[in-house]
């Protein structure tokens, strides 16, 4: 069994009640899909943790924003990742685990590939920046140059909604199947299939809780997590340089 995580944000919070969450179960590995920093007022704890807790981790574009050159955010996202980077600047005690938190974000492959299943940030086609929305499966020229670059499975983060996007059947549009829909199990079939993991720290499908799966090489479980938002929102209001909106969001899951 897989645990596979993606978009943590920099919310310890929600992050610390996935990991409790994915304890109760017998996972062999977990995955993280991208997405450790950003928004959130904790990233330096958040990659610790994904250091110690994370098999695999890959690449986000708010992770390539904090270590890079930053484009393509809006002004409060922007605003964020500045302020990220002077956390990661930041003299801690140890200078040697500010300097491996660098070289761990700097490190991070942007895509990783087991027999048949590809794991992404993005998409297949742009693994960092693409956003595959539900409402995509109505973009047929889209989704084909996507799936054509997918052996059988794949799974994604970055538009923290969750769900399951099924290939194109004969003369019909793609599929979407939220978690809800298929009552936050869906078993794999031989149509090829990306699954989008949702987030962990910044949901945004109108429900609040952390978002995971669980996979154990046929069926997808989604996991929704508890966890206290409200300490997470007072850190973000007490951090100047973190918009009140990216704290007070959270509690709407948008």
């Amino acid at each position: 069994m897989k645990a596979i995580i993606s978009d943590i944000h920099a919310n310890l919070e929600a992050f610390e009640a996935v990991l409790a969450d994915i304890a109760l179960y017998e996972v062999e590995a977990t995955y993280c899909l991208g997405d450790l920093v950003g928004y959130g007022p904790n990233p330096r704890e958040c990659i610790d943790l994904v250091r110690e807790h994370c098999t695999l981790a890959l690449l986000g574009n708010h992770d390539q924003g904090a270590i890079f050159d930053p484009s393509g955010f809006n002004d409060m996202a922007l605003r964020a990742i500045l302020w990220t980077r002077t956390q990661l600047e930041a003299p801690v005690p140890n200078r040697e685990i500010s300097e491996e938190r660098w070289e761990f974000l700097g490190d991070l492959p942007r895509t990783y590939k087991d027999g048949d299943i590809l794991y992404v940030h993005g998409s297949a086609r742009n693994p960092i920046n693409e956003y595959i929305f539900p409402e995509d499966i109505y973009s047929v020229r889209k989704m084909e140059q996507i799936y054509s670059r997918v052996e059988k499975y794949g799974f994604q983060g970055h538009t923290h909604l969750p769900g399951i996007f099924v290939e194109q059947q004969a003369g019909d549009y793609y599929a979407f199947h939220g978690p809800e829909d298929v009552d936050y199990t869906y078993r794999l079939t031989d149509q090829k299939t990306l699954c989008n993991v949702g987030s962990v720290g910044q949901p945004r499908d109108g429900d609040w809780r952390a978002c995971y799966v669980l996979f154990d090489g046929e069926t997808i479980y989604y996991r929704r997590v508890e966890y206290d938002v409200e300490t997470t929102i007072r850190k973000i209001h007490d951090i100047d340089d973190l918009n009140n909106f990216l704290g007070d969001r959270l509690r709407d899951g948008r």
